[in-house]
């Protein structure tokens, strides 16, 4: 046996080394450069390497060290049982279907008995600005009974609770995790909050008057003024103890259970001490999360089921810390740990805008529509913008023709935005591939897009683009402005493909072009900028060749 020291392997390796990779450089001769028979053959060795592009966008203040952050492995809408699937399943169904039949008969049963209490409670109710008078609030009691009901006849005959709800006076805030449309119809028959609730709510039929008796405080998720008035509703109705408590959902939409979304800050923003609650819906054969199913399929699995299991945990209450002068941010944090932890789950950035992209790239006929999904929490907090903004950027890559894994390649980007394949489109598509597989995905679309957008010298840069393409200073550029000026020689473009080009920034079919209408295509399409680097980097030379000029005169 062969001596071993301390450096040695302890296993001798018996996959031999692999060979070096060689690259094979032909010398022409003088039948340009082909091959023959006397051709000089030199064999180096090289080890494998890719492609170097230079930053396209370095101009506008890009460095080197632009990436975008891998695609999340956890889809936390995802419903663990879309389909009727198993021979017990079926088997379960086609038994139960004459108890479906009676669970359905109990549903409207109790549905309209709710209704019915619930419009006689607010019957000639005026001032809905005040907390409800004591006797109509005892009416309300009906409706919260028939809630219960409703509970029962979807199959939840008992419900598992751990903890009590804190007193009104202590903790007047409530925030839960949102899984299933069951979570709001617990709550109203448990404790009879004031919820915040979308404005599209108010629509629902026999909902929407429910809801209003609940004195609900109504936001539209996508106006700032609509945002602020509910904070403002939530801290007067949360400091007046003749109103309910106020329950929020600050995920903001429903998800599978098994993790938890980013928080909405407008329960913490008053700084009032909060209550969580987690609910949790154990199950074997019938996942009841509200994701991607219909609300009537996952009505119609509930009522076949012979029981649903549902938990409903109640924590200690989180107070505002530094005497009620706690960041909310902070606030939220520290409320969202605590009930990650006691449902054991992990924390995501996903939020209500990932629904958005998933729902369009759904619509669209993707096979994987939660590949489309970018954790748009953590897309607005690094970029500032918001779910709209984002959905545009999807509408342009949808348009791009996603293969069955969501990604696209370079001639698809490139007849999107126009472009013709040359270096400087290359370097522009090798910028967003950061994998280097020839590909890229939306969220990588999206990343390098508001990267460049996210410049300092964007905006700048974008008005001097203008100024130098409007030569006669008429505050409009026409086609041929644009494009001479532009680093993409004309002459190499077909006449079709040079209007196409054009008609990205002549929006309003004028032909010509404002300087509003050209910063907001290049915010649209900031990936576009780059098509002006030449013209501004000589523009660049050409003062600094003034400057040395000057210099000179000087000395």
């Amino acid at each position: 046996m062969a001596a071993h020291d301390l450096s040695s392997p302890l296993l001798a390796s018996t996959t031999p080394p692999p060979p070096p990779h060689l690259v094979l450089t032909v010398d022409g001769g003088d039948n340009g450069g082909r091959a023959h028979s006397k051709t000089n053959h030199h064999i180096t060795p090289r080890s494998n390497s890719t492609t170097h592009h230079r930053n396209p966008f370095e101009f506008v203040g890009s460095d080197a060290s632009f990436s975008a952050p891998p695609p999340c492995t956890i889809d936390p809408f995802r419903n663990g049982t879309p389909r009727i699937d198993g021979l017990y399943e079926v088997l379960k169904i086609l038994l139960l279907l004459p108890i479906v039949v009676i669970r359905l008969v109990l549903f409207g049963l109790c549905l309209g008995v709710g209704y019915i209490a619930t419009k006689l409670a607010i019957l000639g109710w005026k001032d809905k600005h005040n907390p409800m008078p004591r006797w109509r609030s005892r009416l309300m009691w009906v409706t919260r009974f028939t809630a219960r009901g409703i509970l029962f006849s979807f199959g939840y005959q008992w419900i598992r609770r751990k903890g009590k709800p804190a007193p009104r006076g202590i903790a007047p805030i409530v925030v839960s995790n949102h899984v299933s449309y069951i979570d709001p119809i617990f709550y109203f028959y448990e404790m009879c909050p004031t919820i915040v609730a979308s404005e599209s709510h108010d629509a629902l039929p026999f909902v929407g008057t429910i809801i209003r008796a609940m004195q609900v405080i109504y936001v539209d998720r996508f106006s700032q003024p609509s945002r602020k008035n509910a904070v403002n509703e939530i801290k007067r109705k949360g400091c007046c103890d003749r109103f309910p408590r106020v329950l929020l959902f600050p995920e903001g939409t429903t998800s599978n259970g098994r993790s938890l979304l980013s928080f909405q800050l407008g329960a913490f923003i008053p700084n009032y001490a909060i209550q969580p609650v987690v609910v949790r819906y154990p199950h074997v054969h019938f996942d009841q999360s509200w994701g991607n199913i219909s609300l009537a399929m996952l009505m119609f699995r509930m009522f076949s089921q012979f029981h649903n299991f549902l938990e409903v945990e109640y924590l200690p209450i989180v107070s505002p810390l530094d005497n009620s002068k706690e960041n909310p941010a902070h606030f939220a944090k520290r409320t969202s740990n605590a009930m990650a932890s006691t449902l054991n789950v992990v924390q995501t950035c996903h939020s209500y805008g990932d629904v958005m992209l998933f729902m369009r790239a759904a619509e669209s006929g993707q096979e994987k529509p939660s590949n489309f999904m970018v954790e748009m929490a953590k897309v607005e907090s690094l970029f500032h913008i918001r779910s709209l903004e984002a959905m545009d950027f999807l509408e342009k890559f949808l348009s791009m023709n996603p293969d069955s894994s969501g990604r696209v390649r370079v001639h698809d980007f490139l007849r999107v935005l126009k472009l013709r394949p040359c270096i400087l489109s290359e370097e522009v598509f090798a910028f967003l591939d950061v994998e280097k597989s020839g590909s890229i995905t939306f969220k990588q679309f999206l990343y390098g897009s508001l990267h460049v957008m996210k410049q300092p010298q964007f905006r700048s840069t974008c008005e001097l683009a203008f100024s130098e393409c409007d030569i006669l200073e008429e505050h409009e550029i026409s086609q041929h402005e644009v494009l001479c000026l532009s680093d993409i020689p004309v002459t190499t473009l077909q006449n079709h493909q040079v209007h196409e080009l054009f008609k990205l920034f002549d929006v309003e079919g004028k032909g010509r072009v404002s300087k509003d209408n050209f910063t907001s295509c290049l915010r649209k399409n900031p990936l576009l900028i780059a098509l002006f680097s030449a013209c501004l980097a000589h523009r660049d030379a050409v003062d600094d060749d003034d400057d040395n000029s000057m210099v000179e005169e000087i000395v």
